[in-house]
């Protein structure tokens, strides 16, 4: 499965002319790509697909979704999944 996951930016920085950022996904923290968000602000929270944050999503909702994604317990499992690609 693939799923996109709610996470929190942490950091934004640059590699090689393209904004990162680590994201927070409920203590597990990933590098990711922010080209496709260029609003996205330290704090903001974003739905990561594959290593891409596509979009901004409110602070509730990512809370929500994270809870969710835990309670099912798929939350580890798709990060890993994600990493291995």
């Amino acid at each position: 499965m693939c799923l996109g996951i709610p996470g929190r930016v942490d950091e934004i920085f640059e590699a090689n002319g393209v904004t990162m950022g680590k994201v927070n996904f409920g203590g597990i923290v990933k590098e990711v790509c922010l080209a496709y968000v260029p609003e996205i602000v330290v704090g903001d929270y974003t739905i990561v697909h594959v290593g891409f944050a596509i979009t901004r999503i409110d602070e509730a909702s990512a809370l929500e979704t994270l809870r969710m994604f835990e309670e099912i317990g798929t939350l580890g499992e798709e990060l890993q999944e994600n990493e291995n690609r």
